[in-house]
Order: C-alpha cells, then structure tokens, then sequence
C-alpha cells in the first residue's frame, strides 16, 4: 500500500466519518408523541360530554317540553230546536261550510199551519177587543147618565182589559210560530267543518237531544272492507275523516280549570281518528248489520273522481293516529 492511500486511511478514520451518528428525533421523540395522545383523547371526551350535558340541560330547563299536548278544536255542537223529519241534508260530515251555511232543514208543515192558527186567533181575538172597547165606550156613557150601575160598567171595563190581554198573548204567539218556522231550517253559526254527522235524511229530529298512515289518506281513495264472519270483499271509498277527538285529559273541574291528569307511561299509543268509509258495492249474501267489527284497508291508488262514485250505504271505522284540521267543528245529533 502506497503512502497516499496510508494517509487517506488515517484521515477517514481520523475523522470518523464511518461512525454512526445519532438520528435527531429518534424513540425518545416518538414516545413522548404516544404519551401525548391519550391525553387529547381525554380531554375531548371531557369537552363533548360537557357540552351534551350543557345542551341536556337547556333543553330541560331553558326550554321545558312535555309528550303530553293535544290538538284542540271548538266544537259548536248543533242540535235541533224544533221537532220534526228532516226532509234536507244539505251537508256530508267533514265537509267545510261557512257561517250561514244551511246545515239541514226539518219538515215545516206541521210549524206552518201552527203560525196559520196563531194569526187565525189573533184575528179573532182583535175583533172580540173592537167590540169590547166599543161596549166599554157605550157603558161608560150610560153609567155618567145614570142609566146603568156601577157593577155592570166595571164589568164591562174588565171584559175588555182581559180582550186586550189575550190579544197580546196572540202576538207573543204569532212570535213564537214564526220562530219555531225559521229554526225548522238549522244554519251554521262559524265558518268549521262537520263532524261525527249522525242525522240522515228522513231522520226524526228530537228538541234539544244533542293512523300512523292517516296523513296518507285522501277523499274518495277506493276501500277494501273485510267483515268478520264472511269470507266476501265489500268495496267503498273514503268519504271523509273526522276533525275531532273527544279529549278526556282536558275535561274541567267544578271551578272551570282544565285538570291534566300526568301520564307516565314510557309507549305512546297511537290515537285513533275516525274515517268515514261509503259502501259502494255489497256482494251478494252479505247483509250489513251496525255493530259488526270490519278490517278496512285503504288502497293507495289514484282518487276515484267523486262523479263516478255512488254512495249507497255508509259505516265509519275508526283509523290510526293523524294530525286534526285545526279551526272550528261542527257537531250535529
């Protein structure tokens, strides 16, 4: 080996080039790294939690909320203040109507010929007044002459204040037979919808007697009716859904506040909204009686047009759980 490469050898070794030298950033960097993670994971776990019991706790507090709210309505429940067959239905239950709509119309021959008789009695009872008080006039005369007694004047006298009392008992009485003829025909007070329509045409009006799906279901959508005990499908369409629900959780106390009685119950049961469903063809050997329990199914095809549907019976099964119209229901027994 020559000197040269001696000398070059040395330098190399001298300088100790060949000698490993120490990574900047090597394990210890690398585990103080892991050593760091756990503790961001910890305190961002902290954090969300923090906010989820902030927000749990504006939720509940800052804005209270409760499961138990129902939808209500006022219901101006329309009865009947005269007696009678009804001879006109001029409404369908829900059906919208405005306030001075004709709802239904009650026979009124039998409230016609009393106004007849009313004003018949007043007729001749004015003319009975005429002739007392031209009596009263002549004995009022004859007892300042001195040719009739006092008893007979007085007598006179009261003949024609008890004339002049039945002749305002006639005009109380024409009154009342031409109010009892205009309630013959009952009209909507408020702008609503009929409800729960019990009165048919031909009726005998009595005075005084007063689905999670749902939203899917339209006016006149074609009906499948299955009745327990045959085997036979009765075919009807949707003729309307009711816009009220009695309310048993709001009912008032003897002072007149609503008592809300808590409910604690985890499963919410569906409410149920009564649908109305006419019949449009029943098969033979079926025989429609009220009360019999029916599966009722609602097919979801197009509206059949409301001119191609004849209604010729109705039965009204009740649905699953919607939301109500809101506004005004009109109830008529």
């Amino acid at each position: 080996m020559s000197s040269v490469e001696l000398k070059s050898e040395r330098a190399r070794q001298g300088d100790g080039s060949d000698v490993p030298r120490r990574v900047v950033g090597g394990p210890d960097n690398v585990k103080s790294r892991i050593r760091v993670v756990p503790i961001l994971i910890t305190l961002g776990t902290v954090a969300v939690a923090a906010f989820l019991a902030w927000a749990t706790w504006q939720t509940y507090m800052s804005a209270p909320w409760t499961r138990d709210g129902t939808v209500r309505t006022y219901v101006v429940t329309m009865a009947p203040e005269v007696a009678g067959r009804i001879v006109k239905l001029s409404v369908a239950d829900n059906q919208f109507v405005h306030k001075g709509d004709d709802l239904f119309e009650i026979d009124p021959a039998d409230y016609r010929i009393a106004l007849e008789q009313a004003q018949a009695q007043a007729q001749r009872d004015a003319a009975a007044l005429d002739y007392a008080r031209e009596n009263e006039n002549r004995k009022a005369s004859l007892a300042k002459q001195g040719w009739t007694s006092t008893d007979i004047y007085q007598q006179t006298t009261s003949t024609l204040h008890q004339s002049e009392g039945v002749v305002a008992l006639d005009k109380a009485a024409i009154a009342k037979a031409q109010l009892d003829l205009r309630r013959t025909v009952i009209r909507s007070p408020v702008n609503g919808y009929v409800t729960n329509l019990l009165a048919q045409l031909g009726d005998y009006a009595t005075v005084g007697q007063k689905e999670t799906s749902l939203g899917r279901i339209h006016d006149s959508d074609p009906a499948t009716v299955k009745l327990m005990g045959y085997s036979q499908l009765v075919r009807g369409h949707v003729g309307g859904v009711a816009r009220g629900i009695n309310i048993p959780n709001a009912q008032p106390d003897q002072a007149g506040l609503a008592s809300v009685n808590p409910i604690f119950t985890w499963v919410r049961l569906a409410q149920r909204v009564p649908v109305r469903i006419h019949i449009d063809q029943v098969p033979d050997g079926v025989r429609l009686v009220a009360g019999m329990t029916a599966t009722v199914q609602i097919d979801l095809l197009p509206a059949i047009a409301a001119s191609d549907i004849s209604a010729t019976s109705g039965m009204q099964p009740e649905h699953d759980r919607g939301d109500s119209g809101s506004g005004v229901s009109i109830s008529i027994k």
